[in-house]
């Protein structure tokens, strides 16, 4: 056929052109990146053989299913999960790769094996037309050009058969392929993908690279020292790029977006290899920041689903200064949590605590997480708001079925209704804790069902206890380093893009009460449960009916930043803080020091005691008491004294507890005798820390 000669003319010099290219920017790298242009002819020139193996079991798991009648090409039995066994994390990345290319070509490339005649075969079985599917695509994409064999891979029989077969069918599936191009004025494969699958495989290969500083292993300052040696510009924003370029996130400090055309040149790095720059979405990032805002020093965070170990690494980055520990639950299997304390002590994590537990199995009163006042909760989702599919199954352990849906456009009904159930239950579970005071909850999903509406639900399904304040939504915070506007919006919601992934973030918080609600009394509470107030010595002494009602009340107030004590008001209405005694003490002994002295000028006057006594329990200054011969003004003043005293003990209940006041001070009686002012019974109080010690001068006999 004339037509199909020219058309394979065309296509030996297409490979020709392109065999070229790469040799020139081979040789004409000036960056250092030569090998790795020279792994990307490799890969073009075919795979190791345990690639294709695991690439043709992910292929058979999520191949589109045809209905009996209109099966031309049979498949294997694939009720059975099938054993994934990867070399390494680059070569699990080009299996699901090449399983997904293989998927969204796959009527494609039935085609071409049945217009070929190259199925049906009698040597080869239903269970290999897999491993035939996915050695064709990638013939096809080496422009039907042999694969390159490396002498330090162990052969598989299976995919040397397969090889074997197909090459010596080259011309005929070569032929078949530029009849099918001619057939729909092709002028590549690509054309024969939906108008939605290839946008959005644009808006992947746009995306910018999301990395996230390990500030466990390097600061920012000498990241971005490092970045200036190996020749990278700052620049303000994703819309500046131009090549080895790199921006701040707005919303995290240590996020970094890079070009997309270095992700290549950039995992070559050795600061990807330190674990110092990691490679992840930034729906994650927002996540952990967003919940790190919410704790204070020492509280405990609980992130519910094991995921991840790069967001939990995050999450560890930024709390290890604050005392605080992170427990994971659902680490299943002792190998698990071996493989995760691995990769977390590489990493340089050291508060994670890994719980065998799923988080629904946990209960809100077990003891290991009392201490807990923030949950992170990243339930699994249907995941189309991702941007780059198989980075995200592989770095959140996600099913390979995700890439079915992504290649779909859509989820269907019942597998919706599933993951928004599943999502429900884990969001109510988490506001049953008690002492937990917020909940962050995230998805990479584009479905209401997942997002707002599960949100909604959770809040009107009222699980929480008539104890404790209920939850409401509130304005995510993510980092107070951040150059963001504070949001007023109570979701985070961002929509597929050519510069961001799709994000859900909600936050739900503990209710506050009203300002005009909240008093001195209860703010100084609060603020000695945080522990702001070091040193403040407290006693339980009985309570009265009265205050019984305010304690109750007081008690189950909580912050959403609190470190979880609850506030003690009552003891603070009959207490005052040991800043005023010791304001007092000091004040005492200098008006003693100046009454000593003008007794040692004046003669006739009463001596005074040299000695301070010390502050009581009740951190009231004590009066001196005289046992020298008083007059009866004196002796009538010192009963009115203790009376007095009297008084303050039963009225210690103020509600005000820095305002005390303190006994009477005395001018002594005339400083000459020329001028000798009578006897007053007029007592001058001092309140606070302002006032003076409690010395009483009687005047002389």
């Amino acid at each position: 056929m004339p037509g199909s000669e020219s058309n394979l003319v065309s296509l030996h010099e297409d490979v020709t052109n392109v065999t070229s290219n790469l040799s020139e920017m081979k040789i004409s790298d000036e960056k250092g990146s030569v090998g790795k242009r020279t792994m990307a002819l490799i890969e073009k020139n075919g795979y190791h053989d345990s690639v294709y193996i695991n690439a043709a079991k992910i292929f058979q798991s999520i191949r589109t299913e045809k209905c009996q009648e209109g099966m031309l090409v049979r498949y294997g039995d694939d009720s059975v999960s099938p054993m994934l066994t990867f070399k390494d994390e680059y070569s699990q990345y080009l299996s699901h790769e090449l399983a997904f290319s293989a998927l969204k070509y796959q009527d494609l490339l039935e085609e071409i094996l049945l217009d070929s005649c190259v199925y049906p075969c009698q040597s080869i079985p239903d269970e290999l037309t897999s491993l035939l599917v996915v050695m064709l695509y990638d013939l096809q994409d080496r422009k039907f050009q042999a694969r390159e064999i490396f002498d330090e891979e162990e052969p598989v029989a299976e995919v040397r058969k397969i090889e074997h077969y197909l090459n010596s069918f080259r011309t005929k599936l070569a032929a078949a392929l530029a009849r099918w191009r001619i057939k729909h004025d092709a002028l590549s494969i690509e054309y024969v993908l939906p108008e939605t699958i290839r946008k959005q495989e644009q808006r992947a290969s746009a995306l910018p690279l999301c990395v996230w500083i390990n500030t466990l292993k390097i600061s920012l300052q000498d990241l971005f020292s490092e970045l200036k040696k190996k020749g990278f510009t700052r620049v303000k924003s994703v819309s500046d790029f131009n090549h080895y370029t790199y921006c701040v996130d707005q919303h995290c400090h240590d996020v970094l977006f890079f070009p997309s055309s270095l992700k290549e040149e950039l995992l070559n790095l050795d600061l990807f290899a330190d674990c110092k720059l990691l490679l992840q979405d930034k729906s994650r990032s927002l996540a952990v920041h967003s919940a790190q805002a919410l704790l204070n020093a020492g509280d405990d965070i609980i992130v519910a689903h094991v995921g991840s170990h790069l967001t939990i690494a995050h999450m560890s980055a930024l709390t290890i200064h604050s005392m605080s520990r992170i427990f994971v639950c659902g680490v299943k299997s002792s190998a698990k949590a071996d493989e995760l304390r691995n990769l977390f002590s590489h990493m340089g994590c050291k508060n994670i605590h890994l719980l065998h537990e799923d988080f629904t199995e946990i209960g809100p009163t077990d003891p290991r997480i009392q201490e807990a006042k923030v949950i992170l909760l990243l339930p699994q989702c249907s995941g189309l708001g991702v941007g780059n599919p198989i980075d995200f199954i592989l770095n959140e352990h996600r099913d390979a079925g995700l890439l079915r849906d992504l290649f779909q456009g859509s989820v269907s009904e019942e597998k919706l209704s599933i993951l928004a159930e599943r999502q429900l239950s884990e969001l109510m579970h988490a506001m049953k804790f008690n002492k937990v005071q917020a909940i962050v909850y995230c998805t990479c999903s584009i479905y209401p069902e997942e997002n707002e509406l599960v949100v909604k639900k959770a809040l009107d399904s009222g699980v929480e206890e008539n104890q404790v304040q209920p939850y409401r939504l509130v304005p995510p915070v993510f980092s107070t380093c951040s150059n963001s506007e504070p949001s007023t919006e109570t979701f985070f919601k961002t929509e597929p893009s050519e510069i961001s992934s799709g994000c859900f973030l909600a936050v739900l918080a503990r209710e506050k009460d009203s300002p005009e609600n909240v008093s001195v009394q209860d703010i100084l509470a609060r603020a000695a449960a945080k522990g702001l107030l070091d040193g403040i010595g407290v006693e339980k002494p009985k309570e009265k009916a009265k205050n019984q009602k305010v304690t109750q009340r007081t008690q189950h107030r909580h912050n959403i930043t609190g470190s979880g004590t609850e506030p003690k008001t009552a003891e603070f209405l009959r207490y005052r803080t040991v800043s005023n005694i010791k304001a007092e003490v000091c004040v005492s002994k200098a008006v003693n020091t100046k009454q000593q002295k003008n007794v040692n000028r004046t003669k006739g006057y009463v001596q005074l005691k040299k000695s301070v006594s010390p502050v009581s329990g009740t951190a009231l200054p004590k009066v001196l008491k005289h046992t020298s011969h008083l007059s009866p003004v004196g002796k009538a003043y010192e009963r009115q004294t203790s009376a007095r005293k009297a008084r303050a003990q039963k009225e210690r209940l103020v509600l005000k507890p820095v305002e005390i006041v303190l006994p009477p001070v005395i001018t002594p009686y005339g400083r000459s005798q020329r001028n000798k002012p009578k006897p007053s019974n007029c007592f001058h109080g001092w309140t606070g820390a302002k006032g003076w010690a409690g010395r009483m001068f009687p005047p002389p006999v």
